[in-house]
């Protein structure tokens, strides 16, 4: 087990369009100086004047403070959970050839003053656990995965079971070595609770965000107030979510996490906004400006982006659907931000044959177009679940973020894969 501390301070001065930015791992008043005097000088030129401000505390209540802190956990007790879901894998048969089981923790404390008088501190507690098998038989190697991740201390293992992760991860590799490969082809693909969050925050989310909206680099560039999506679709990202993995009372720049609707009743509302891009519009910013530490910049982030609960028993959806694809966990990805096209790989999958879910299925990829598949959902289930923790990386930077979806059909939408 290996841990680590690291503090330090990141100063921004913008004056005009110019941004200048120094960081420093000098907490002195010598070195907070420097670095200030470093980044005014980048900002300027080298010229102009000093603006003095007093600055006083805002009224943001911090995010809840973990019930078991997870530096008062012994080391031996965190081991204890690996070993557990180590052995649980291994049990699940001799097709289980490795097993690889992390346990994480983090405590990020952070304090923000401005020229606009803010003063906002937050501490943010996070943990985390996964468990990764490799599964060999006669169709190679096969991976399973299952983690879970809050923003919470210890108390995270009150609810999750680490045995049952480390038995549901072998059992998903296992399942894969007599699985049929995926067909070819534009096909229904209904996709499970939680399961497909990941393909809305990249194919869409990141083309929400203000910053890339301003470079051109979004298909959503100027389309405010369109439709962009089915009439059943909402989006939102939220990092006010207590506990989910992207939560925070305050976001890099000092100002309150917040509730923002993006998407509502397929009718584009509004964009994401850090405070530089809010101040050029003349608007607040929504709370989205994050960075990953202090020696970076804050840039427009995702938080937790997630399409509302729908009114569909998730059954009758699966009934109702002759032929297709479920997928009930995917993977990595790529995407384009400026047209929205993607591909991602099926972690995990299966056949709709007559209304039912039946043969599981393998190496197989979707592939479309974000803004195309938000006009083609045409059912969303009422059983609405946030997915795996994620960390969402842009221009260098990884901050965390959660995501989630309701059961959900797309009418068609491409399966590259591997069948004959």
């Amino acid at each position: 087990m290996t841990s680590g501390r690291d503090r330090g301070a990141g100063i921004r001065v913008v004056v005009g369009d110019t941004t200048g930015f120094a960081h420093t791992a000098d907490l002195s008043e010598a070195g907070l100086s420097a670095a200030a005097e470093a980044a005014a000088a980048a900002a300027r030129g080298g010229g102009g004047g000093a603006k003095v401000v007093s600055v006083s505390p805002i009224d943001v209540e911090r995010s809840a403070p973990a019930r078991i802190p997870p530096e008062d956990v012994a080391k031996a007790t965190k081991v204890g959970l690996l070993t557990l879901a180590n052995e649980a894998a291994r049990a699940q048969g001799s097709a289980i050839s490795q097993v690889s089981a992390r346990y994480g923790d983090s405590r990020r404390r952070i304090l923000v003053a401005n020229s606009d008088g803010v003063l906002a501190e937050d501490d943010q507690v996070r943990t985390l656990f996964s468990v990764s098998c490799v599964a060999s038989g006669d169709t190679g190697l096969q991976t399973g995965r299952e983690s879970t991740g809050r923003t919470v201390g210890f108390e995270l293992f009150d609810e999750a079971d680490v045995e049952e992760m480390g038995r549901r991860s072998a059992e998903r590799a296992i399942t894969k070595l007599s699985a049929r490969p995926a067909p070819s082809g534009a096909v229904p693909v209904v996709v499970g609770p939680g399961g497909g969050g990941v393909l809305f925050h990249e194919a869409c989310g990141h083309g929400l965000e203000a910053d890339l909206v301003g470079k051109g680099a979004s298909v959503f560039a100027n389309r405010v107030g369109e439709q962009v999506a089915s009439p059943l679709v909402t989006l939102i990202d939220d990092g006010t979510m207590a506990g989910e993995w992207g939560y925070f009372a305050i976001d890099d720049e000092g100002r309150p996490a917040g509730h923002n609707v993006l998407i509502q009743d397929g009718v584009l509302t509004d964009y994401m906004w850090d405070q530089l891009r809010a101040r050029k519009e003349g608007r607040l910013s929504s709370g989205n400006g994050r960075r990953q530490s202090y020696q970076h910049l804050p840039m427009v982030r995702m938080t937790n982006t997630y399409i509302t609960a729908g009114h569909d028993d998730p059954e009758a959806i699966i009934a109702d659907t002759d032929s297709g694809v479920y997928v009930a966990q995917l993977g990595g990805g790529q995407v384009n931000t400026a047209t929205g096209d993607f591909v991602f790989g099926m972690t995990e999958a299966y056949l709709i044959e007559n209304g039912e879910i039946t043969d599981p299925i393998r190496e197989g990829n979707l592939i479309g177009n974000g803004p195309d598949v938000l006009t083609r959902i045409d059912r969303l289930g009422h059983d609405f679940a946030m997915g795996s923790p994620g960390t969402c990386g842009k221009d260098g930077q990884g901050v965390p973020v959660g995501d989630g979806t309701p059961t959900l059909r797309v009418t068609s939408l491409t399966v590259g894969g591997t069948a004959a």
